[in-house]
């Protein structure tokens, strides 16, 4: 079971399906963009989960387990993403 303070961006709970999937794949990109090869597994969760929604849960524990600096890099472009689209 995810933590509360997990439910954010594709992860938020009730979403529409395509709107988790439009948010998923910008955390995927955003990912891929900014760490490269060291996010190969979160990518790759995070495209499971567009079709499998019992990949959200890993994915999320993927973001966590990354390194710190490269955690805070991808949540804050995903965060300055989002809020420009509100």
């Amino acid at each position: 079971m995810m933590a509360a303070a997990d439910r954010w961006g594709p992860f938020a709970l009730g979403l529409d399906p395509a709107e988790q999937r439009a948010r998923l794949r910008a955390l995927r990109q955003t990912a891929r963009l900014l760490i490269g090869p060291r996010g190969t597994d979160l990518c790759r969760l995070l495209a499971q989960a567009e079709a499998d929604p019992a990949a959200i849960e890993p994915a999320c524990r993927s973001l966590d387990a990354l390194a710190a600096t490269d955690r805070r890099q991808i949540l804050a472009s995903y965060a300055a993403l989002a809020r420009s689209a509100a």
